[in-house]
Formats: C-alpha cells, sequence, structure tokens
C-alpha cells in the first residue's frame, strides 16, 4: 500500500524556507563529515526519489519551482497543486500537472491510485503537510537537517500535529554534513 510521505530540507531550527521563500542556505550550503554513514553528498534525494510514484504540492512551492528551474524536474509522475488561483503549467514530454482547487480528503484516493505501488510525496510547503497530518493522511515525515540556523522563516509545518509525538525510526548521517531522520506519524486506522 502507497505510504504519504512528506520529505523536505530544514534548517537546525526548523524552517524549510526564507521568509521570502528564498532557499539560498539550501542551495550554497557547503559542508562535509567525515564519519559519515553514507557516500551520498546531500541528503539521499535519489533514492527516495526512486520510491515516489506520485506528488502534491502547494501553489508556493509549485511557483518557486517553475521560476528556478528551466524544465520540469518531475516528469513522468503525476502531480497535484492544490491552489484557488489559475497558474501558469509547464510544458514538456512526460509533464503531468494538475492544478487543483480541492481538500486533501478529496484528493487522497485519487493521489494514492495514481503513485501505484509507490509513495505520494507532499512536496511542500508547511501547511500542505499540516493538512495531510489534519486529515489522519499522513505516513510519515523525512527531514534532511541542514546545520543553518536561519531564525525566523517558514516552518516545517503551519501548527501543532494531532496525534502526539512522532516516531524516530532512522538517523542517517551524510557527507555533506546533513543529517537524514525520518519519523512514523501516530495515526488512526484508515
Amino acid at each position: 500500500m502507497s505510504r504519504v510521505r512528506y520529505y523536505c530540507a530544514a534548517s537546525l531550527d526548523g524552517y524549510i524556507a526564507e521568509s521570502d521563500d528564498n532557499l539560498d542556505w539550501l542551495f550554497k550550503y557547503e559542508g562535509s563529515f567525515e564519519g559519515a554513514d553514507s557516500e551520498e553528498g546531500q541528503g539521499g534525494y535519489e533514492a527516495f526519489y526512486e520510491g515516489i510514484g506520485a506528488l502534491v504540492s502547494g501553489s508556493v512551492t509549485y511557483e518557486f519551482v517553475l521560476e528556478h528551474v528551466d524544465q520540469w524536474p518531475y516528469a513522468g509522475k503525476p502531480t497535484w497543486v492544490l491552489s484557488s488561483r489559475e497558474l501558469p503549467k509547464p510544458e514538456g514530454e512526460g509533464v503531468d500537472v494538475r492544478i487543483v482547487n480541492a481538500e486533501v480528503p478529496d484528493l487522497i484516493d485519487e493521489l494514492l491510485e495514481a503513485a501505484g505501488d509507490r509513495d505520494l510525496w507532499v512536496v511542500g510547503g508547511g501547511n500542505v503537510a499540516s493538512q495531510f497530518a489534519d486529515n489522519d493522511l499522513l505516513d510519515t515525515v523525512e527531514v534532511t537537517l541542514v546545520p543553518v540556523v536561519l531564525g525566523e522563516g517558514k516552518p516545517l509545518f503551519d501548527r501543532r500535529l494531532p496525534g502526539g509525538p512522532m516516531q524516530l525510526t532512522g538517523a542517517r548521517t551524510y557527507a555533506s554534513g546533513m543529517v537524514g531522520l525520518t519519523f512514523d506519524v501516530r495515526r488512526s486506522a484508515r
């Protein structure tokens, strides 16, 4: 069965972007850790992405991606964008972007069906991940901690999650100096 996974990078103090949505703190990060248990340079993105069958994001994350890439990075995987506004769609082979004004519970069956035997990636941001958690639809939180302190910005989640503490299920150090943490979210039965 497909899982709903919130996977992102966060600063050491829990922000996924600066207040103006800037990600230079992440893209320009240079660090190292000689005692790493992973040879991968960053946070294990390639291995994660192989297990993804469909994606969902908010409009701010979507627009950020459109502004900062020349070619749609998720070709071959259907992507839902939660928005009440009309937004441009990228062109290209294998691009499947669906702009929808809908509630997460109303979309979940369609999202999981599209993911097939792989998982659904909640790309961002904190508001979208919070919507999944609020509706008891989030299975895992996978955060790559970047040893940078921002002091303020866009939080990992918009609000306190229901269900109490998460269960740590994995921790990994990367040669970049980043640390990957995986948590299971406490959920009631689907």
